[in-house]
Order: C-alpha cells, then structure tokens, then sequence
C-alpha cells in the first residue's frame, strides 16, 4: 500500500526561496488571531489554496504530527512547512516569521501596561478582563476535556490529576505522572511487565527538565530564561496549558508574578495576533523590561525548533507505537485535569465581587453557547463590562 504524501517527504530546496517563507509567515503572523484552530485555518487558505505550497493531505499529516510532541502546535505548524520547503533555514524562516509580529505587539503592550496600569480607566478594563479569560479557558477545557476522554480509565486517571494538583502537586509533575501512568497500564494490560522499565526510561529526559526554580527564589535573567525554556519542552496539549505551567512556576514557586498578572498576560496573548504562547513576552517584560521580554520569547520557542530538527524523521512513527501513543492520551487527559485545577483557583481569586461574578457568568454563557463567539470577543466584551461598571460606579474616569 502506498504511503500518502507525508512530512518524510521532502521538495526540491530551490523552488521556495528563504525571503519568500519569511515575508508569508510574518504576514500570517500578523492576521493570525483566535487560536490554533483559527491559524490553522489561515494557513491551509495560504499554503494549501493560494500558495500551493502542500497539498491538503500533506497539511492535514502536518497538523496530526504536531500534536505529537510538545510545544505550541501552531508555530511548530509554520517550522514544519519552513523545514520541508528549505531544511533549517526555511525551518528558522518559518518560525521567526510567525512569532516576530506577536512578540512585538505583545512586548508593545506591556509598555502601556507598565506605565498606565495604575489609571482607573486600564484598571477598570483588566478588570472585566480576568473573569473573561477565565471563561475562555473553561470553554476550551470542555472542548479538549471532550476529545481527551476517550474511556474509563482515562477519567479516572483526569480525576486523580486533578485531586492532585488541587492538593498541591506540581504541575508539570501531574501531567508527566499521567503520562507515565499511562504507559504502565498499557503494559500491565498487555501481560509486559518486564518491559515496562524500558518504556518508561523513554521519559528520562523529560524529568530531568523538572528541576526548577525553589520557592520565592531570587530573580535572574538565567533562571527566567530556564523556567520558560522547561516550559516549552513540556507544553503537551494546548496552548492553555500555559496558564497551569506558568502559575505553578511564577506564581506558586518563584513568587515573581501574581496571580492577576498571569490572567493580564494571558489576556495579552489572547488578543493579539499569532501563538498565545507570546504571553511569555508580556511576563518577561513586566520582570526585566526589553531584555526579559526577549530572554522569555527565546527561552520558550527554543525548544520547538530544536523537537522539529530532531524528530521530524520520527514524529510519523509516535503514535504508531502504542506505548507513546499510550502516554500521548494520558498526557492530553492529565493536562486538561491540571488546566480545571488551576482555572477553580483563579476563579475563586478573581470572583470577589458581583460585578467579576457578573462577568464571569456572562462569559461563560458566552463560551459555552451555541453560536459561541470567539475568545478575542469574549475577552474583550469583559473589558468593556469592567470599563461600564467603573462608569456607573465613579462616573467616567474618576478614582473611586
């Protein structure tokens, strides 16, 4: 049987040229909003039907394959086009390309964010803001969670993370030990107990990634560049995992943000264009200025480019083996259980009042509607609310 088109296959390098990858992917980078499955629209529009840069089924391998190793699968998306079109450099094109104009806008934000923060009429919009971007996430834990649970046991195993991980668990541990347990039921229902040490030796290098920053530690450049680099090589699933890898980092461990900082940097990502994972530049700037923003973007994409430079011969054959295939459903459950965990907290934080409860409710009508609108809407319509309520409480603009 002939094998389709896949990311094995690989096209004449002369026919793309290096500036021409750069120039489309910075222009999908700048247009690119409402999440992955928006940016993946996009791209197939771009690629597929106006470029012809892949053919349909060539994209749709493209898009099964990043679902199969961490990172942020839209800009893993982008390196692995770059790579098939021009092997590294078209990879490099590719990727910079799509991150450069959220990275931008994202740090360019965090400067009106920094020196406007303190006016009632920014405080009053982030304040709408939080309870939206709570209500995102909560619709998008659905629509995974759905996807995620795929049988019984895979619930159970949703439920013990989350147990876990409210009682005080870290949070790249739950989803790692999910995996893990994953692969030695498998083994265990298979009769292969013998072998399931040298299934689950496959996860070395992924522990060794959890050494991490103690609690309330002193703040360094390295240490920031450390904590998102670990979290880009751990990011199975979503994007939205983000919020869980982050409060437990920052947050909880490193006390170097709080909580209503990491929902504002959240929101930041969600609203502008291209990977929500530019909420590391927004959190990078807000610790170091200029220079944090840029050791954070780095430190969190790195690790992208180098799985699609290492892998690419192998990500076809992950979820062929049914023990990686194993722990890829366990991994994808456990971090939808650890993204509920974290979304009870910071609702229970940001709730305080009637006007956040108000929001929160209306959003979450929103999200789970039928004809939902897009998280952008949803986030921004909260920051209006929040800039409603402050007029009616004050009148425009006053202080309260």
């Amino acid at each position: 049987m002939k094998e389709p088109e896949s990311i094995s296959e690989q096209k004449p390098a002369e026919k793309t040229r290096i500036r021409s990858i750069f120039l489309q992917f910075l222009k999908i980078g700048s247009i690119a909003f409402g999440g992955p499955a928006a940016h993946a629209g996009l791209m197939e529009h771009e690629l597929v039907g106006r470029k012809k840069w892949l053919t349909a089924q060539s994209f749709l391998d493209y898009i099964g394959a990043v679902n199969l190793i961490p990172g942020p699968n839209s800009t893993q998306l982008t390196m692995l086009v770059g790579y098939k079109l021009r092997g590294w450099m078209g990879m490099v094109a590719g990727g910079f390309g799509f991150i450069i104009p959220a990275a931008l806008i994202t740090a360019l934000l965090a400067v009106v964010y920094v020196r406007l923060g303190e006016v009632p009429a920014i405080e009053s919009l982030f304040y709408g803001i939080k309870p939206a971007v709570i209500a995102v996430i909560a619709g998008a834990i659905y629509k995974l969670g759905k996807k995620a649970l795929k049988n019984t046991w895979l619930g159970l195993l949703g439920v013990v993370v989350l147990a876990a991980n409210l009682a005080g668990l870290n949070e790249i541990t739950a989803i790692l030990g999910a995996g893990a347990a994953g692969m030695a039921a498998y083994t265990i229902r298979r009769g292969l107990g013998g072998g399931s040490g040298k299934h689950l030796s496959s996860l070395a290098p992924f522990v060794l990634l959890q050494a991490t920053v103690a609690a309330g530690a002193q703040y360094s450049t390295l240490k920031l560049f450390w904590i998102f680099f670990k979290i880009g090589a751990l990011l199975f699933g979503t994007g939205y995992v983000l919020v869980a890898y982050m409060d437990g980092e920052l947050v909880e461990k490193a006390g170097w943000l709080t909580r209503d900082q990491l929902l504002d940097a959240i929101a930041i990502g969600q609203f502008t264009p291209g990977p929500i994972l530019s909420a590391a530049t927004f959190t990078g700037y807000l610790l170091e200025g200029w220079k944090g923003a840029f050791v954070a973007t780095m430190g969190i994409f790195l690790p992208s480019f180098a799985f699609i430079l290492l892998l690419y011969p192998l990500i076809p054959r992950l979820r062929k083996s049914p023990y990686t295939s194993a722990f890829l459903d366990s991994v994808n459950m456990g971090a939808v259980a650890v993204m509920l965990a974290v979304s009870i907290q910071m609702g229970i934080e940001v709730a305080t009042d009637w006007g956040s409860v108000l929001i929160l409710g209306l959003g979450l009508l929103a999200a789970f509607s039928p004809r939902k609108p897009g998280a952008v809407w949803i986030i921004l319509g909260g920051g209006l609310l929040g800039l409603l309520l402050h007029f009616i409480q004050t009148g425009p603009f006053q202080t309260p």
